[in-house]
């Protein structure tokens, strides 16, 4: 879906990734306030929007930051 793919003008947020924050806020709510596992954020979102698990992992990815760079050696 076109709608899917076009970030909003308010917050550059696509519907999918707005999902995954909704998703992740209400299950931080309900575990008050503890960590969610991953899994049960994935299964949360797919109720709502129809997402791989590998466009999950890519949203989630983007929204932590991480870029794929390799750890520095130290």
């Amino acid at each position: 879906m076109l709608q899917d793919l076009i970030p909003d003008v308010r917050d550059g947020l696509t519907r999918k990734e707005r999902a995954v924050l909704y998703c992740l806020r209400e299950t931080q709510n309900e575990l008050n306030g503890r960590n969610v596992p991953t899994l049960m954020l994935y299964g949360r979102v797919v109720e709502k929007v129809d997402m791989s698990q590998t466009e999950f992992q890519a949203i989630l990815t983007r929204m932590v930051g991480l870029h794929g760079y390799p750890k520095s050696s130290r």
